[in-house]
């Protein structure tokens, strides 16, 4: 009994060593570049000891809880050097690490996702990141550097159209993708209707697009998120960077308004060519411009202001007869505050604004459209052990679209001002995301977000005899607009309709060894506006309108599988995807549809289902003189709209066919090669399948009109796509510790000077009576030279 007591009495007294011995502290702090102090997303924080580690998140901020003891710590970052430092962790420790930029950066791995082996643990998966530095370095059109048409070069992301910013994943609509710029939601991407994107390459911090197993935090959109972060500005110094293009220039300052606490952010660019256009008798006239602003401060190490803005329009003339101005306005504010070193918050006040503009002398009116939001979001990010990690938050907007609006020039045209009626929503969402290791070799992510949509009240609103304002006419075999019997009226405070849906999310990684894993995700996303479009790319005549009573919200479910996989210590990586995605209520038109300056647009469309499915792979040099990746994509892309009763015949007689952004194949090759310091070279092909087109398949003439008829939707190609793209990169002086530092860009954009089909009409020949058909090609070669600056 006493032998008892005295084991007893040991461990009593030894408990207290025992659990001193388990204690456990978190280490928190910022990551920012040792020159411009600029927060780095994405940085890994390794601790080689125990396998374990975290990243920094969207504003350079990680946390990392570790039993008591001394560490190694690696904090590696692409593009810059790898530091260690040892540390010796008794109490909780705020500690900031500040990175050195590499001398090979320019090349360096471009797709940020999946680079170190500890993310081959991460259940995130269909996510790709580009290093900007790249993305200035691929050769594009007209020598414009551009965000989105680099993003096209990744696997299950196509072109919208030859010479159009918008674009597609994995089968979805260019409407269907969630475009953010500073968390601030851009409906309108593109520049000089699609030549150019609205993005400032100098002006973008990070870049992430999310194909698949979407986060929780996200939604409003059913098939991708490109989420785009603007740099902060340089807290140590003044710098100014800019480039001279052919068509285009651009200007960037940033400095310091209190050294090492707050910063500066301004960065403009123009195109110019129109200047030149009365030299060769061209009365036409077209050109954008674009500013980009943000200021930051940090009042100390728990708080943080941010302000950012983005100002862009776009002019087109014809002649003195008609004029086109469209563009975005967006303005946010955010604060940082750290209530603990395992919670982190962002408050964010944003304003979104797209302005379409439109004088037309020859008809003497202006017409004017829009859609603008008032967004509020409040985000959290508690890091509740190294296994366990918790994301939630809020989200509310408000949203007033303006369909249309008709004003006369001057009293003599004999217009009467018409105004489309005006629509009002509001939006909002609660979110939990939760990333959870429950072995060393199987991490989960699991959340939902609960999303709920009210459609406010509007001056009027059409009724119709059974709530159908879609009549089938059975004689004749075709769709129809139903005439209202009335109008209700309703106050700005009035539900005409409320939609409410949860939206769960999964993701789970499965670690087969060191150098391996499996991963798979689901995701059900709902979208409650809706692109009003005839065309397959986004344009400025498009109109957005929210779901109603005549208009149901879009529903997705998808799921992804993947493999991956790195070789010879991540000099080379390999990841397959396949992905199957369901979509319910996507709108579809009856022939004829009339979309423009239609206050009745319920009349015209019907709520189909749409399905895409397909295989992803691609296959990445990481390391070396040589560095690159291909990408293929195997896909397929339909809709279907039935009849909603037995003797409705549905469009394309109910049966499935290929929407407009169906590519079977699509195959890209990216390559850089670093000759040396001062030359460099960097090229890509794109192969695809041609897009789906509907052509006339004979005509008939009634009461003396020659009427065509068409065949089944979509049921024919333009033919496939392919192009070459070169450039030369030459830095002069690359030894020069001179503060101004200058280099030449030189590309060609198809280089074979292929005619890629962007349309084929087709028409009556006036001089043989004939019919031909008529095939629109944008670009053949196009030449470009760029000089680009920095001091």
């Amino acid at each position: 009994m006493l032998i008892h007591i005295k084991r007893i009495l040991f461990l009593f007294l030894l408990c207290p060593l025992f659990l001193q011995a388990q204690e456990k502290f978190t280490l928190s702090g910022v990551v920012t570049d040792i020159e411009s102090n600029e927060t780095l997303i994405g940085v890994n924080i390794i601790v080689p000891e125990i396998q374990s580690g975290t990243m920094t998140n969207e504003y350079g901020f990680y946390s990392i809880t570790l039993p008591s003891g001394s560490y190694k710590i690696q904090i590696s970052y692409l593009g810059y050097k790898t530091i260690s430092e040892t540390i010796d962790l008794n109490s909780d420790m705020s500690k900031s690490f500040k990175l050195v930029e590499s001398a090979e950066s320019l090349d360096e791995v471009v797709i940020k996702e999946d680079v170190e082996k500890l993310n081959i643990k991460k259940p995130q998966m269909s996510v790709n990141a580009l290093s900007i530095k790249t993305i200035k370095n691929m050769p594009v059109v007209l020598g414009e550097v551009d965000v989105i048409k680099s993003i096209t070069l990744l696997p299950g992301v196509t072109n919208a159209g030859e010479g159009s910013s918008g674009f597609n994943v994995r089968g979805g609509a260019a409407d269907q993708n969630l475009i953010l710029l500073d968390e601030a939601t851009i409906f309108n991407s593109s520049h000089l209707f699609g030549f150019f994107s609205v993005f400032n390459p100098d002006a973008i911090k990070d870049i992430k697009l999310y194909k698949g197993g979407i986060p929780a935090k996200y939604g409003g959109r059913v098939s991708a998120v490109l989420d785009i972060y603007q740099k902060e500005g340089n807290s140590s110094d003044f710098h100014m960077n800019g480039g001279i293009g052919l068509i285009s220039s651009r200007l960037l300052a940033e400095g310091p308004i209190k050294k090492n606490k707050g910063s500066f952010l301004l960065g403009g660019r123009s195109s110019y060519a129109h200047l030149f256009l009365p030299l060769f008798d061209l009365d036409n006239v077209a050109y954008f411009y674009d500013l980009n602003t943000k200021l930051s401060y940090r009042f100390n190490d728990n708080n943080s202001i941010f302000l950012s803005g983005y100002f862009g329009r776009d002019v087109f003339e014809l002649a003195d007869s008609f004029e086109n101005t469209y563009g975005n306005t967006v303005v946010n504010f955010r604060w940082n505050h750290l209530f603990s070193d395992k919670l982190f918050s962002n408050l964010s006040l944003i304003y979104s604004d797209y302005y379409y503009g439109l004088k037309l002398d020859f008809v003497e009116f202006d017409w004017e459209s829009g859609i603008r939001n008032f967004n509020l979001k409040y985000d959290f990010k508690h890091y509740i052990s190294n296994n366990f990690k918790l994301e939630y938050g809020l989200n509310s907007i408000y949203y007033k679209f303006n369909p249309g609006e008709i004003n006369p020039t001057n009293e003599s045209s004999g217009i009467n001002p018409f105004k489309l009626i005006d629509k009002y929503a509001f939006e909002n969402a609660v979110y939990l995301d939760a990333e959870h290791k429950l072995s060393n070799k199987l991490s989960v992510s699991y959340g939902a977000r609960f999303s709920t949509f009210h459609r406010l009240g509007q001056d009027e609103l059409n009724v119709y005899d059974n709530d159908n304002p879609v009549l089938f006419n059975e004689d004749i075999g075709i769709y129809e607009k139903a005439d209202p019997n009335g109008t209700e009226n309703f106050s700005r405070s009035d539900v005409i309709e409320s939609f409410s849906n949860i939206e769960p999310r999964l993701a789970l990684a499965y670690q087969l060894n060191e150098n391996s894993s499996v991963k798979a995700s689901y995701n059900r996303m709902s979208q409650y506006l809706h692109l009003l479009s005839n065309t397959s790319s986004p344009t400025p005549l498009d109109v957005w309108t929210p779901s109603g009573k005549y208009v149901k919200p879009q529903l997705l479910d998808q799921v992804a599988l993947g493999y991956f996989r790195s070789f010879k210590d991540n000099k080379f990586s390999l990841e397959i995807e396949s992905f199957y995605k369901s979509i319910k209520n996507r709108i579809d038109y009856i022939d004829g549809a009339d979309l423009i300056a239609n206050n009745a647009i319920e009349q015209v469309i019907l709520n189909g289902k749409a399905r895409a499915y397909g295989l992803e792979v691609l296959l990445r040099k990481n390391e070396g003189k040589l560095k690159g990746w291909l990408a293929y994509t195997l896909s397929k892309s339909e809709q279907k709209t039935p009849g909603r009763r037995a003797s409705e015949t549905g469009i394309n007689n109910g049966k499935w066919y290929n929407t407009a952004f169906d590519k079977t194949h699509d195959i890209s090759i990216t390559g850089s090669y670093e000759l040396n310091k001062k030359w460099s070279f960097s090229s890509n092909f794109l192969f695809q399948t041609g897009q789906p087109v509907t052509f006339p398949n004979g005509q008939y003439q009634y009461n003396g009109i020659v009427i065509p008829s068409f065949e089944s939707r979509n049921s024919s190609r333009l033919s496939s796509y392919n192009r070459l793209d070169i450039a030369v990169n030459y830095n002069p002086k690359p030894e020069s510790t001179k503060k101004f530092k200058g280099e030449w860009v030189f590309g060609i954009y198809n280089v074979y000077n292929r005619r890629n089909a962007a349309s084929i009409s087709f028409r009556e020949n006036r001089m043989s009576g004939t019919n031909e058909a008529v095939r629109l090609a944008i670009f053949g070669i196009v030449p470009s030279v760029s000089y680009n600056f920095k001091f």
